[in-house]
């Protein structure tokens, strides 16, 4: 289908790009591979689209200050393939390596895709599980909301209108660290049926600190903490994975029913716990 009539906009600012986004019925363009097929099947009908591809800086990767600062403009496959997030992120690297196909990865942005957050993206749960940060700022602010605060509900952020993510701060991964993400992923979308983040310490043999982030179960991603007490508490992980999504809504369509997306989630935790110890040091 061919979108409704729309003005765009290429600021060459991010404070031109704000500018433009404190008034008026106006939509992002990051990487396009969300909104673009939104606007063809009208589901989304902006009155001008403000394209920020031609801002300078916002895809930089930097590390300091004990954080791992990406850019809300920086592809998948930067992400991917970055050295600094490789060495001290590795878990979002490897999420991000599970995203859609190659042209996907290639155009699609780190920003673009937690600002829509799609119930069945992969990036949350890793971001649940690592603890991050999501730098937001408008016109008129900028502030920092932690990830397990950023994700409402399906298509639904903390978002205030005019803003944008700027950027995201991950704290850096101790060497001896274990992590593993695991996924079903929708044999014609690519997206995540059900997908878990898991990231653990261990000493003397013990998980000391467990987190644990699940996508595509529900509405919105969440951390299974219930599962994360158990395993501090030196459950098995069997166990612990046996109560993954517990309490939570699971969804249900034709691909799969709430029950088996819950079963799926603790089956693929378990897996997630098994890669996490064999790569914990």
């Amino acid at each position: 289908m061919i979108p409704q009539a729309f003005d765009y906009s290429a600021p060459q600012s991010l404070e031109e790009a704000l500018g433009l986004l404190a008034s008026g019925d106006r939509k992002i363009l990051a990487g396009g591979m969300s909104l673009i097929p939104m606007m063809k099947l009208r589901l989304a009908a902006p009155a001008e689209v403000v394209d920020l591809g031609r801002i300078a800086g916002l895809d930089g990767i930097t590390e300091a200050g004990g954080f791992v600062h990406i850019g809300a403009m920086a592809t998948h496959h930067t992400v991917e393939t970055s050295p600094a997030v490789r060495a001290s992120c590795p878990l979002l690297a490897e999420t991000a390596s599970h995203i859609g196909d190659v042209q996907v990865r290639n155009m699609g942005t780190l920003g673009g895709s937690i600002a829509h957050a799609d119930p069945a993206a992969d990036y949350p749960a890793a971001l649940l599980a690592l603890e991050a940060e999501i730098r937001v700022v408008s016109a008129h602010s900028d502030r920092t909301v932690n990830a397990a605060d950023f994700f409402l509900d399906a298509f639904t952020t903390a978002l205030e209108p005019g803003e944008i993510v700027l950027e995201v701060r991950l704290p850096v991964e101790q060497s001896s660290e274990g992590y593993g993400y695991e996924k079903v992923a929708h044999p014609a979308s690519g997206f995540a049926v059900v997908g878990v983040a898991v990231r653990i310490t261990r000493e003397h043999g013990r998980i000391i600190m467990a987190r644990i982030g699940v996508t595509g179960m529900g509405p919105h991603a969440f951390r299974a903490r219930a599962a994360e007490r158990l395993l501090e508490e030196g459950a098995a992980p069997e166990r612990a994975a046996a109560v993954v999504g517990e309490g939570e809504e699971a969804n249900s369509d034709l691909y799969a029913s709430a029950d088996y997306r819950r079963h799926l989630a603790r089956i693929h935790a378990r897996r997630a716990l098994a890669v996490a110890l064999s790569r914990a040091s």
